[in-house]
């Protein structure tokens, strides 16, 4: 398996695709809640995981872009400082 390295919005992003889609099968299959409310709920939860996995795919396994932090400021920004 191929290593894939992630920023942290990212992460979240997959993992609460994720986290909706699953919490929305479980509330489908369970009973505490009203029949009519947990159905809409959990269709809707249902929807938005799976809306969401093609967007959460691509950022997993899209084209990697090239990230470069400097710690330094940009001359514009040093030279606006100086004014």
């Amino acid at each position: 398996m191929k290593p894939v390295e992630l920023d942290l919005s990212t992460l979240i992003f997959v993992v609460g695709t994720r986290v909706a889609l699953a919490f929305g099968v479980g509330l489908f299959v369970a009973d505490h809640i009203p029949p009519e409310r947990r159905r809409a709920l959990a269709l809707s939860l249902i929807g938005i995981g799976a809306a969401t996995t093609i967007p959460a795919a691509l950022a997993v396994f899209g084209p990697r872009r090239a990230v470069t932090l400097t710690t330094e400021a940009p001359d514009d920004v040093f030279e606006a400082s100086q004014r």
